[in-house]
């Protein structure tokens, strides 16, 4: 039986060449992505920024609706077909999305490194990205064994494989699929499948390829006992992060304690965060999480 471990964690991912949060407060964010600056909402920004001057090339300006909604205002002119970054080994294209994110999350950064280390040293680990996006993380793991990689949008899983081919990766083993999570992890378990890490970062709501509907609340339980299903005593991790929910990593943690009882290790939660960059950068908390990993 896997121990939960109450107090929670912390996984701050700090900037690296392409990447920088360089301020926040007044419920808002500056970050570098490459050579282009950008300031975004953030409602977790909740104190005062530390710089007068937040000269940016562009600016998402949110609608009225707290779910969603607004559009992109640009000062300067920003490539509207995106352009690229790297971290370490893996190329992707940036992009200012209808969403208010740049085509990538670098809160992640720090999940990528954890994988690694919990697979460190294995070239035939079998490993599951749901809800895989544009491909980042999937590609980070391609190094360690075949993944598959799954998102219900074709135009995400199209960047996807883009991205791999931008990184010279496009040889390695990884499929792509455009499906519906919740099907196709029932599907695996029904096949007998198995895996050795599966992450997945679902949206509050969104609607699969042939229009399944998709609330958190409703169909995380499930879609957790599915991927449970999916591991084994060999196994090496699950991963879920969850982000714009008034929910707590400590839920996340119970739920997964509850489908993970039939295996050993750890179960831990807690928050994702951004530092900002420079003397004093404090620590933007971005999204909540809960892991299991053997010991």
């Amino acid at each position: 039986m896997a121990q939960l471990v109450l107090s929670p964690r912390l996984m701050i991912g700090e900037g690296w060449d392409d990447f920088a949060l360089i301020d926040s407060g007044h419920g808002r964010k500056l970050e570098a992505y490459g050579p282009y600056r950008f300031i975004r909402p953030e409602p977790q920004a909740l104190w005062s920024p530390r710089q007068a001057d937040w000269a940016a090339d562009g600016e998402f300006i949110p609608g009225s609706d707290e779910d969603g909604g607004g559009r992109w205002h640009f000062d300067r002119p920003v490539p509207r077909d995106g352009w690229p970054l790297a971290r370490g080994d893996v190329r992707f294209t940036a992009s200012c999305t209808p969403f208010r994110h740049l085509g990538f999350f670098p809160d992640m950064a720090p999940v990528w490194d954890w994988m690694g280390t919990r697979l460190a040293g294995a070239t035939e680990a079998s490993t599951l990205n749901l809800f895989g996006y544009t491909g980042v993380g999937t590609l980070s793991l391609s190094q360690f064994g075949p993944v598959t990689h799954l998102d219900a949008s074709k135009k995400s899983v199209a960047q996807a494989r883009a991205n791999a081919a931008l990184s010279g990766m496009e040889s390695r083993p990884i499929r792509w699929i455009v499906d519906d999570a919740v099907k196709f992890a029932a599907r695996e378990v029904r096949r007998g499948r198995r895996y050795d890490g599966i992450i997945l970062d679902p949206p509050k709501f969104g609607r699969g390829p042939e229009g399944e509907v998709w609330r958190l609340e409703e169909g995380l339980p499930g879609l957790i006992g599915e991927c449970a299903r999916l591991l084994d005593v060999q196994s090496r991790f699950l991963f879920l992060t969850v982000y714009a929910v008034r929910m707590s990593s400590l839920a996340l943690a119970g739920l997964l304690d509850e489908a993970l009882r039939h295996l050993p290790g750890t179960i831990e939660h807690g928050d994702l965060a951004l530092v900002e960059t420079g003397e004093g950068g404090r620590v933007l908390p971005t999204a909540i999480f809960a892991r299991w990993s053997m010991n």
